[in-house]
């Protein structure tokens, strides 16, 4: 039977990326002893008053279809979250609600590229991103982000890539995997080529929340000359430590929600109401969750450099917001794919390759800074032990 082409698009870009972490549950379920380091789930629960508000709004009735846009309450939260954090008039007709960060930027890349088209975005990247731009039938054109910049997407290296096919540039910041953070004169700069060349800016804020102290977090929606331009994605998966509930949105020009309106309606009908009605709790009250999150996630990356800077040859690169620390292993010699699947074979700490996320990071894996304290210490004295037995193995 024939498939239609949009699978071809997107073979190889959903479970392949996953090998390492998918091969560690199977070893856990062989009832080996694993420390998974692989993925960004937050570290507490739920808070018990979100999942009480969306509990008594099913009790009350919040179960029935939903708006294409979303539900009023949240759109308006939302509205005003917005207004005040980037100090621009955002209404509520600018905002969309979606199943998550993720459904979110599907239909807005599906609403500004197509086939023909060009979209630039910074490798490494988040892992869903390759496949996100194909399904719309543009063409992904990475940006390689260097170590010596920080991982900062730099303005330099989108101007040489952009062409008359360019649509878009899609940003995160913070940066998924590496914690990297936008500074005020690179968004300025990127809004720059943006106006020059008549592009879209995405950006993807999930992590928003999650800077660390002594960081500071820019947005291009806080900029007036970008107004008719940039387009955000986020949701409370990460900040509210709420990522089962698949609760996003993008806030847009209202010139483009309108025009994404259809294509809402014909995935979906917004978000649940019951979910809705958390969300806009969360929205409006804040994170409780959030500020220890912080605290722990930079005091776990430090203690990660600190103990493979002093044991070991592996070097690791400091996040400035976000859930994981990337560790530079190139002085094994191997791969970071390769190295991957060594280090779970030999010493039982699953982590993720950094290829998984761009070719930039052949040479890097990824750490999950998300478990407990005390396995946190175990997978790095397993991680230093692991380094020396490949320096004998190569010496």
């Amino acid at each position: 039977m024939r498939h239609a082409e949009i699978t071809r698009r997107l073979a190889g870009l959903g479970g392949a990326k996953w090998e390492v972490y998918l091969k560690a549950k199977e070893l856990v379920a062989q009832g080996r002893d694993i420390i998974d380091v692989t993925i960004g789930e937050p570290d507490v629960a739920t808070p018990a008053p979100l999942i009480e508000a969306a509990a008594d709004a099913m009790r009350r009735g919040r179960t029935t279809y939903s708006s294409g846009r979303g539900e009023a309450g949240l759109r308006a939260a939302l509205s005003e979250r917005y207004t005040q954090s980037s100090g621009r008039d955002i209404r509520a007709d600018q905002v969309m609600c979606f199943p998550g960060t993720q459904t979110a930027l599907f239909a807005v890349v599906m609403g500004v590229a197509e086939k023909g088209c060009e979209m630039l975005v910074g490798d490494p990247m988040y892992a869903t991103y390759e496949g996100v731009i194909r399904a719309s039938g543009a063409d992904m054109v990475p940006v390689p982000l260097h170590s010596e910049n920080g991982f900062r997407i730099s303005p330099r290296d989108i101007a040489a890539r952009i062409t008359p096919k360019t649509a878009a540039i899609l940003l995160t910041t913070p940066h998924n995997p590496t914690g990297s953070i936008l500074t005020a004169s690179d968004i300025d700069a990127i809004g720059e080529l943006a106006i020059e060349h008549d592009l879209w800016i995405i950006s993807d804020e999930v992590y928003e929340d999650l800077v660390f102290d002594g960081s500071t977090f820019v947005s291009p929606l806080s900029r007036p000359k970008l107004a008719d331009r940039v387009i955000v994605v986020s949701s409370i998966s990460k900040s509210h430590a709420a990522p089962g509930f698949r609760s996003g949105w993008c806030v847009a020009p209202a010139a483009f929600t309108e025009a994404l309106l259809p294509l809402s309606e014909t995935m979906l009908f917004g978000n649940q109401p019951f979910i809705a009605d958390m969300t806009e709790k969360a929205v409006r009250e804040g994170s409780e969750v959030a500020p220890g999150m912080r605290q722990r996630f930079a005091a776990r990356a430090k203690h990660l450099e600190r103990r493979l800077t002093k044991d070991s040859n592996l070097k690791v690169h400091q996040p400035l917001a976000g859930m994981f620390a990337m560790i530079d292993i190139s002085s094994t010699g191997l791969s970071g794919h390769d190295y991957a699947l060594h280090l779970l074979e030999h010493g039982n700490v699953a982590v993720m390759p950094g290829a998984s996320f761009g070719t930039t990071l052949d040479g890097w894996v990824r750490v999950a800074l998300t478990v407990d304290d005390a396995k946190f210490d175990a997978a790095c004295d397993r991680i230093i032990q692991h380094a020396k037995q490949l320096e004998l193995e190569t010496a």
